[in-house]
């Protein structure tokens, strides 16, 4: 018979390990604390460790410069730069930090905007649409990381291990098929021990989870690379002050806005950072996102060529000249960004890939729409695998 160490005839705690302390890995480990810490399971609350290879938690990325002379800063997200609540659950999750205003609805002004060309002397800008309460987009303030920190911070049963890659689990044990009714050892990248671990959760994403359980003989190995993974470029643009800003960027356009997605461009969306709730004291900052078709095809190619290209496109979106050219001018790549959702009727269900008698799941948004939602979402259905399959006795 398979053992389970949720067995609540068990008097241990459950060791629990997530690797990723992305958002998917937050909410697992908050729900997981929530799950355990109500009913008759209050004295099994699992002994958590998140494992997370950089040196923050949280897939909302804020970067920002302090400019030396006024001391405010640019500020740009550069990674999720909005999220929506579509299911009750979610809402219900995200209620209190709504009601605290670390979370905040932005009701963006958005317009359609086509870049200058040879046929057009400045971009065309037209009006799409105003987001508002009834389909919320949701931002997390002052930064976006905030969120991802504030979650970090109420964690009660969780450590979090920072700078910590963990090891393909099959790396350091050549036997580990024969380990099904056993822990699971786990090494980080040097073959030093990480402990033992009644479930291991890994929430990378779907290229790295499946370097992780390659040669694991993880029971879904195969479905693990199913869904396509596209990469994302982001250029980040600052200037020194509301004068000198280029004239699509200045309160003068009409019509006025706060998002534009891009016509006929290598770029997909153009974010006004300074424009959004709660971000009043900032430097005139602009965060860019490129297409993901366009990223993926150039996915390996010299960052600062990259750059470069992206530069060009954004002088041509947004019309600058010498005078009104940014001061502050970055870049990042995101190798993994966005899933490819399949429509398609025949698509199974999302869901997260689980291996009973290892006791090892696979998560993460791209198990789903590849959006923050869906992180919750896999996080729930993490939750439930684990506290449905303990024994009741």
């Amino acid at each position: 018979m398979t053992h389970h160490p949720l067995n609540r005839t068990d008097t241990t705690l459950p060791k629990i390990a997530i690797i990723g302390g992305g958002l998917t890995g937050l909410f697992t480990a908050t729900l997981l604390e929530r799950a355990f810490s109500q009913g008759n399971d209050k004295d099994l609350i699992p002994s958590i460790t998140i494992f997370e290879k950089s040196r923050s938690v949280g897939r909302l990325a804020t970067r920002y410069r302090t400019d030396s002379q006024t001391g405010k800063n640019w500020q740009w997200a550069f990674g999720a730069q909005f999220f929506t609540a579509k299911t009750a659950s979610f809402q219900h999750f995200i209620a209190p930090w709504l009601e605290s205003g670390l979370l905040q609805p932005w009701c963006a002004q958005v317009v359609n905007l086509t870049p200058a060309n040879d046929s057009i002397e400045s971009s065309d800008i037209q009006s799409k649409e105003q987001w508002n309460i009834t389909q919320a987009r949701y931002i997390s303030t002052p930064k976006m990381t905030s969120w991802g920190r504030e979650l970090a911070d109420e964690l009660q049963h969780t450590t979090i291990k920072f700078k910590t890659r963990v090891a393909p689990l099959a790396q350091y044990d050549g036997s580990i098929t024969e380990k099904a009714d056993k822990k699971t050892e786990l090494f980080d990248d040097t073959g030093a021990s990480l402990g033992y671990f009644d479930w291991v959760i890994c929430t990378a994403p779907n290229g790295q989870a499946a370097e992780l359980m390659a040669d694991s003989n993880f029971a879904a190995q195969s479905r693990i690379t199913e869904p396509q993974m596209q990469a994302c470029y982001t250029l980040m643009l600052g200037w020194s002050d509301i004068a000198v800003l280029p004239k699509a960027l200045s309160k003068d356009v009409q019509p006025e806005w706060d998002v534009a997605y891009l016509i006929d461009s290598i770029l997909d969306r153009i974010f006004i950072e300074h424009q959004k709730p709660a971000h009043d004291d900032l430097l005139p900052s602009v965060t860019i996102h490129a297409s993901n078709h366009w990223s993926e095809q150039h996915v390996d190619d010299d960052i600062e060529t990259v750059q470069a290209q992206l530069l060009r496109a954004a002088q041509q979106a947004l019309n600058w000249d010498e005078a009104n050219a940014p001061s502050q001018i970055d870049s990042h790549r995101w190798r993994y960004a966005a899933t490819v959702v399949n429509d398609s009727a025949d698509k199974e269900a999302p869901s997260i890939l689980v291996d009973e008698p290892h006791q090892w799941i696979v998560s993460g948004d791209w198990c789903a729409q590849g959006n923050i939602e869906s992180c919750y979402q896999m996080a729930q259905q993490t939750v439930e695998a684990i506290y449905n399959l303990r024994k009741i006795i």
